[in-house]
């Protein structure tokens, strides 16, 4: 299969969701449920040719360069904007890791979402979304990927308030509207002065230009700057701190969504695209991304392990792992972030669909004894769902084994290399707070995730209602079971104790860095001279010269930190695990065995409890401060408008009534006159010169004969 097929076929797999959400919108009602199965049909076929393109491409071309279609778009002047679609090797893992998500969704939904009444149109959303993001996924132009970048916030945004009826789900999606609008601020305008140094959008372009030496404005700094410009874009669609508020309010949006978007793909976006700018960042500006994902992991699993609503908790879970992903970014790991993003889209998609089967299972219990009062997403309600809901409850506990970081498992090959990267880089930088909220957050994530699969499916039913759920039908429970699998560490390293030894590393190697290395750390530039100094980011073929590149002739650049990350790899595996099995033990003793009383810890730290629950009032410092400014801001302006403004149009008003008082007294008096006089004159003329019009052309004549002598007297 020749990289032109390749390409082509990534075209069809972009347009295909986009046919389905055109169709779907159009004919979904007159459709009704069949949409759901023409939907899900659809990304199958999707699914399908996502997976052909990418074993094509990771086993025949796994050094090649990006292939790439290139157009001119648009001319501005003597300029021009090129956009155009790529494909490389992570390229190739999204498109599957965004069609199987999306198809997996699609098939869950016929059984969650059958009653709807608005079920054809939820189908047409997701076909938009996944369109979007699979747009996202094969741009090779920061233009192209920033429009797609606001489908997907427009997506999102349909999706999150779907049941815009609840005041709830509505708000919801104006605030994750809203919250990403200021992230994707500080990505245009990286952008704009991206196109104003380079007079080009495209990412091989832009990298082989800062590989020569080109800055913006000739500036160190203004590199930094463009770089965490661009990286603001990830931290709002990523919910990084301080812009994570909106990821949670964001589970009003049905379950189904809450899978798609907030646990494998629209919040992957912006890891995905701090992985595809990596080579742009400076040391200044990797330090700011790594520091932005500690603090995010850190904070977000401190909310999470007091949290009672089972979706809250796993939506704080995301917030904390996407700041994971981001923090292996940032701290040079690179391999390992991106893996993560790629395993953790498993096992928080089926965490996400197997909390919707939960809540499913409990609504209907509701329904069928009539009791509609109870909360179903209240962990208090439920216990003893392992044994009325047996398949969901193994592969619940498959991806909370996953996502806690224990061996066999894909969890645990990514958390790995992503703390042997902050061990590595603190030793070498001495940045320790770094490694420190990542061995943190690690052993909080254990705690609250084995906290949530005891509180909900061991023990007791705690509610009527949970004694009498029951498993759901093979559309819920297929999803559930494929992606359990894909939590098993074989499909990415044959060592299950070491993720660089598997396919995965070697076919997503660090890109090396473009910027100048006075701008960067000195572990982390290339130390091996003999190595060409472009890298597989920056050189790239246009298709239709497309040469492959043997294995012997494409490098990754060495570095210091990657020799300090290998070395690291025992000791960070050996605390991992201690600190993964403490926060497994620690969640049994106080919730499974009871040894220990909560209640008796809350009752110590009263305030660190009442912080943790409440989110550390994130919401209300900023509705404090920056909602209510604003408000306040406006309530100047309104004052100055209504009593300064006003005031001058007022007095103005008056001024000009008085003008016109006596403008009118003119206007009757003399400009009347003036006016009568003049028709006066033109009547009396009219008459004068109306005699001489007597109708007898023999007059008519000798009128003329008189005037042509006059004129050759006046001439002559």
């Amino acid at each position: 299969m020749t990289p032109e097929l390749l390409l082509n076929l990534s075209i069809a797999i972009l347009i295909i969701p986009l046919l389905s959400f055109i169709v779907l919108i159009f004919f979904g009602k007159k459709l009704g449920r069949p949409a759901g199965f023409i939907g899900t049909s659809i990304l199958g076929i999707d699914l399908i040719l996502s997976i052909t393109v990418a074993f094509v491409r990771l086993l025949y071309y796994p050094d090649a360069a990006m292939f790439q279609y290139k157009f001119d778009w648009l001319n501005v002047g003597t300029n021009s904007i090129a956009l155009g679609v790529g494909l490389d090797n992570l390229a190739a893992i999204m498109l599957i890791v965004v069609t199987l998500i999306s198809f997996l969704v699609h098939l869950f939904s016929l059984e969650y979402m059958r009653e709807d009444k608005r079920f054809p149109r939820f189908y047409a959303y997701l076909g938009l979304f996944t369109f979007s993001m699979l747009g996202i996924v094969i741009a090779n132009n920061f233009l192209n990927m920033f429009i797609f970048w606001e489908l997907v916030g427009v997506s999102s945004y349909l999706l999150i308030g779907f049941w815009f009826e609840k005041d709830s789900a509505a708000n919801a999606s104006k605030k994750a509207f809203i919250v990403n609008r200021i992230g994707d601020l500080g990505f245009l305008f990286g952008l704009m002065t991206i196109y104003l140094t380079y007079g080009t959008f495209l990412f091989d372009e832009v990298f082989g230009s800062i590989n020569a030496g080109i800055l913006p404005f000739d500036s160190g700094a203004w590199m930094t700057a463009i770089g965490i410009f661009v990286f603001l874009g990830a931290v709002g669609k990523s919910a990084q701190f301080p812009l994570h508020v909106w990821l949670p309010d964001a589970m009003e949006g049905p379950t189904p969504v809450s899978a798609l978007i907030h646990a494998a793909t629209m919040v992957a976006a912006g890891v995905y695209l701090t992985a595809r700018v990596f080579p742009m960042f400076t040391a200044d500006a990797l330090l700011f991304v790594a520091y932005t994902g500690a603090l995010t992991a850190f904070i977000a699993a401190t909310i999470a392990i007091t949290q009672w609503d089972f979706k809250r908790v796993l939506a704080y879970s995301t917030v904390s792992q996407l700041g994971y992903m981001v923090m292996g970014l940032g701290v040079g790991a690179f391999t390992s972030g991106f893996m993560h993003l790629v395993t953790h889209a498993w096992f928080k998609a089926l965490l996400f669909l197997a909390s919707g089967s939960v809540i499913h299972a409990m609504h209907h219990a509701m329904h069928h004894h009539n009791e509609h009062h109870m909360d179903p997403q209240d962990i208090r309600n439920m216990g003893g769902l392992r044994k009325t809901m047996p398949i969901t409850y193994i592969t619940f506990l498959f991806a909370t084994i996953a996502i806690s970081g224990i061996p066999l498992t894909s969890g645990f090959l990514s958390k790995d290399g992503i703390l042997a990267g902050t061990l590595a880089f603190a030793q070498l930088s001495g940045h320790w707070f770094i490694p420190v909220a990542g061995f943190g957050a690690a052993l909080m994530t254990a705690f609250y995730m084995f906290r949530l699969t005891i509180l909900s499916f061991h023990g007791k039913p705690k509610t009527h209602i949970a004694s009498h759920t029951h498993e759901n039908n093979r559309f819920i429970t297929f999803p559930l079971v494929l992606l359990a699998i894909l939590t098993f560490w074989f499909f990415y390293s044959f060592n299950p104790l070491d993720a660089g030894k598997g396919w995965f590393h070697s076919v997503t190697q660090t890109p090396q860095i473009a910027t100048p290395h006075n701008l960067m750390f000195d572990f982390m530039v290339q130390n091996d001279q003999a190595e060409p100094s472009s890298n597989q980011q920056v050189k790239t073929f246009e298709v239709t010269h497309y040469q492959h590149h043997h294995s012997g002739e494409h490098h990754s650049y060495r570095s210091t930190l990657e020799e300090y990350i290998h070395h690291a790899h025992t000791p960070a595996m050996i605390l991992s695990l201690l600190v993964a099995i403490t926060g497994i033990l620690l969640s049994f003793i106080y919730y499974q065995f009871r040894i220990w009383d909560v209640d008796s810890i809350v009752n110590l730290y009263p305030w660190l409890y009442k912080g943790s629950f409440n989110k550390w009032f994130f919401d209300e410092i900023y509705q404090a401060t920056f909602i209510n400014g604003t408000v306040g801001f406006a309530k100047i302006g309104a004052w100055f408008d209504l009593n300064i403004v006003d005031g001058v149009v007022n007095f103005m008003g008056t001024l000009g009534r008085g003008l016109g008082k006596i403008t009118s007294w003119f206007d009757f008096r003399g400009v009347d006159g003036a006016v009568n006089l003049t028709a006066w004159i033109s009547k009396r003329l009219g008459d004068i010169f109306r005699q001489p019009q007597t109708g007898i052309i023999q007059a008519y004549l000798v009128l003329t004969i008189i005037g042509l002598v006059v004129l050759v007297y006046i001439f002559i």
